[in-house]
């Protein structure tokens, strides 16, 4: 089974819009954490977008999959930058991520600028 990184995207947008409407404040903390995480600072958007893409290959994270490899793929990143954080998640979580691995890199290509 594939993942379809605007189909999963499109999926949680209507729940986390009544998510965000239901508990206001802890969304809204979490919004602000991601602007602050992903900012520039000594490390650059595109390396903190691979490595959400990485972490989200570990934890098998279908959404996560689809926003970071969209984020990393509009700072920027190449399928070849991808590729190598899928890498490093292989080597953190095994075999599991051997499966979810080449799901990202698809996901990923669908978001991705031509090389």
């Amino acid at each position: 089974m594939s993942i379809n990184g605007p189909e999963v995207l499109a999926e949680l947008r209507g729940p986390a819009r009544e998510l965000r409407h239901l508990i206001p404040e802890v969304m809204e903390g979490f919004a602000h954490s991601h602007q602050a995480t992903f900012a520039p600072g000594a490390l650059d958007t595109r390396t903190k977008e691979l490595m959400a893409f990485a972490i989200s290959v570990g934890k098998q994270c279908d959404g996560c999959i689809a926003s970071h490899a969209r984020g990393a793929a509009k700072a920027g990143a190449t399928v070849q930058e991808a590729a190598e954080a899928i890498g490093v998640a292989i080597l953190m979580n095994g075999g599991p991520a051997t499966v979810y691995g080449p799901r990202a890199l698809a996901v990923f290509q669908e978001f991705a600028q031509p090389d």
